[in-house]
């Protein structure tokens, strides 16, 4: 897929938050059934879901990206005392913030907030890797719905991002597999926003450690030979993955790619915001902000009060701040 965008760099680094944004705000109303959706239906920002949300208004998917976003903005991203930031910022958001927490993000940040052994951060992979430890089942897509901004702030430094979007990822979710889900989507924005195209996912593999590029192969394979719908339960990373790829790759017709794959992703049914958010990542980082409808832009809006515009500088902040 190789269609061209219709604005330069600067436009695609914005379109990489709000298309994200976008994304959530559209699939909100519809999670998990929350609203009907039928097979031939567009569906529209009306609000509702599981918050309930405002029409136009983004869940937890945005703010936590947000989050990582701010500290990204401030200070960068490639140090302790950023992952810190962005620990203290999600627990801040948990206290007053959150209007709906993933199971595996609010046991990990509760016991963060509960009291502190050491660093935040470092308080974070404790209780991440113990929950894994316990569990076995730490493998959620919630680390993947926030990494968007994290291949905006190391667009030059490939090697970088890698390392960074596994340890932000490993923060809530300390499954390998969350990581490399993390890894590959970051990569896939970076090329998107450099080259303005939608990338082959299948070369960044390449991006993952040699002893599961098969397994990922297989799985981003599966993803382009089936439709988003195929791909639920998508609360499992990998599904969820599948399931932003497939509706990227078979978009809804629509004269805008963007518009097409969002609406595709919306309608792989059950974790819909997630779902949308990870796939409008992608789709505005390669075609940009102006691929999205205007209707929307001027609708979007969430924690912490913010709206298009505020993402837009946000958006710029962390990409010139690297």
């Amino acid at each position: 897929m190789t269609v061209q965008p219709q604005g330069g760099t600067t436009d695609r680094v914005e379109g990489t938050l709000l298309g994200g944004a976008c994304g959530d705000a559209l699939g909100v109303p519809y999670e998990f059934g929350s609203a009907p959706l039928a097979a031939g239906e567009v569906p529209r920002m009306i609000g509702g879901g599981l918050g309930p949300y405002a029409p136009g208004e983004w869940s937890d998917d945005t703010q936590m990206a947000v989050v990582i976003a701010r500290v990204a903005a401030e200070g960068g991203l490639g140090d302790g005392a950023a992952l810190d930031a962005v620990v203290e910022g999600w627990t801040d958001w948990l206290r007053g913030g959150a209007s709906d927490v993933g199971n595996q993000t609010r046991a990990v940040l509760g016991e963060v907030a509960a009291g502190s052994r050491s660093t935040p951060a470092e308080d974070a992979r404790l209780a991440s890797y113990g929950l894994h430890a316990r569990t076995g089942h730490t493998a959620g897509n919630g680390s993947l719905m926030r990494t968007a901004p994290v291949a905006l702030a190391f667009l030059d430094d490939p090697a970088a991002l890698t390392e960074r979007a596994r340890a932000i990822s490993g923060l809530t979710h300390a499954d390998p597999l969350a990581g490399d889900a993390c890894v590959l989507w970051c990569h896939a924005i970076r090329v998107a926003v450099l080259d303005g195209v939608v990338p082959d996912l299948a070369d960044l593999v390449a991006e993952l450690p040699a002893e599961r590029r098969d397994r990922w192969a297989g799985w981003v394979a599966d993803a382009e030979n089936g439709h988003p719908a195929d791909f639920a339960p998508n609360g499992f990373v990998v599904t969820a993955l599948q399931a932003a790829w497939s509706a990227i790759r078979h978009p809804w017709p629509d004269d805008s790619p963007t518009v097409g794959g969002l609406v595709a992703a919306v309608h792989a049914g059950n974790d819909t915001d997630t779902v949308a958010a990870i796939a409008g990542a992608v789709l505005g980082a390669a075609h940009g902000a102006t691929s999205l409808p205007q209707q929307w832009l001027d609708d979007v809006h969430g924690w912490p009060g913010l709206r298009a515009d505020d993402l837009r500088d946000l958006a710029r902040r962390v990409s010139r701040r690297r």
